[in-house]
């Protein structure tokens, strides 16, 4: 029980590494800096960050079969490099090792349970996996279905720490209060809460493709309230001709369809619920709807925030990524105490 003890407090913890490595991911996006480090595992053939532009050019002339996106000419920052770099030592230095420890740490108890042991091998498939994605994302220059399915990756990886993390706790002293749903509103709520973590799972993997698509951001406009926003080059519904360079306002669709299903379910649970256990749930779909609300506002304020001179303003950008990583966390999580409570996760 001691190693049981030891895994779940470093599970804890590296759930929030995980969440520090995400945010990193979106630092780097902001900045412009997915292709400051164009090789793999190494950053400019060293095992360092501080790159002078001569050396930038060194490489590149001794690397011909490399390009980069920007054009041959295209020079980095340190702190650009730093943020990618930082970015890898995170995730493959720190975060990968720990989960092959604390892997090794479950099973070396006599008999950490069936679960704890799915578990735990899953978070290294993943981690592995994660990794994979992340060498690939630098093979094809960043390009948007790779960023795509690396966020995804790594959403999915974080969903099974936390069950990892869940799975300890059960077995250590039950279900924790805060996910303890009454069976009989779990039951009624559960394909509603799938349809719900399905839909803001789509909403971030279509926001990933407006993001990282040149132009795409500027897919509505930059004219302002309301031909930018709410309206998209001042119409509410237009023709789709390229689905990746308008990504943008199948985002917004995709948005405006999860707000309504989010509100709804916030409407229906607040009149059904009675019970405290009732209300466990009934807040989680609460808190996950504010989220989303409060994810689309900061999206809107990011769209009318272009200036002719600095552009938008991209700390809004990470702050919109966080939001929408948290929305899909919390309704998931949500998805996971029904699933418990209606005995079908044992």
């Amino acid at each position: 029980m001691a190693n049981l003890a030891v895994s779940k407090s470093l599970t804890a913890w590296l759930l929030g590494l995980t969440i520090i490595v995400i945010g990193l991911g979106g630092l780097i996006r902001i900045y412009d800096a997915g292709e400051s480090c164009p090789d793999w595992p190494l950053c400019f053939g060293t095992l360092g960050f501080d790159i002078s532009e001569e050396e930038q050019g060194e490489w590149w002339a001794e690397n011909p079969e490399e390009i980069d996106s920007r054009g041959s000419s295209h020079r980095y920052s340190t702190f650009q490099i730093f943020t990618e770099w930082f970015h890898r030592f995170l995730a493959g230095a720190i975060l990968g090792p720990l989960v092959l420890l604390n892997w090794y740490l479950l099973r070396r108890d006599k008999d950490p349970g069936k679960d704890i042991r799915f578990a735990s091998t899953l978070t290294v498939i993943l981690i592995i996996w994660q990794g994979a994605i992340g060498w690939l994302t630098v093979e094809v220059d960043n390009l948007h279905w790779s960023v795509a399915l690396h966020l995804s990756s790594a959403l999915a990886f974080t969903i099974s720490m936390f069950w990892l993390w869940l799975t300890i706790t059960r077995a250590e002293e039950g279900v924790p209060v805060w996910l303890e749903f009454e069976h009989g509103a779990a039951n009624k709520w559960r394909n509603g809460v799938t349809w719900l973590s399905i839909g803001a799972f789509i909403s971030i993997f279509s926001g990933t493709f407006v993001s990282t698509t040149p132009g795409a951001n500027l897919g509505c406009g930059v004219d302002g309230i309301p031909d930018s926003w709410p309206l998209c080059e001042g119409n509410l519904v237009d023709s789709v001709e390229d689905i990746v360079l308008q990504s943008q306002i199948i985002h917004r669709w995709l948005v405006g369809v999860m707000l309504v299903a989010m509100g709804s379910a916030s409407y229906l649970i607040w009149k059904e619920s009675d019970g405290s256990s009732d209300r466990i749930l009934r807040n989680w779909i609460w808190g996950s709807t504010l989220l989303s609300f409060t994810n689309a506002s900061i999206g809107a304020i990011y769209v009318i925030s272009w200036d002719m001179e600095e552009g938008f303003f991209e700390l809004l950008s990470l702050v919109h990524l966080m939001l929408a990583s948290l929305t899909f966390l919390a309704m998931a999580t949500a998805w996971i105490g029904c699933v418990i409570a209606t005995e079908e996760i044992s």
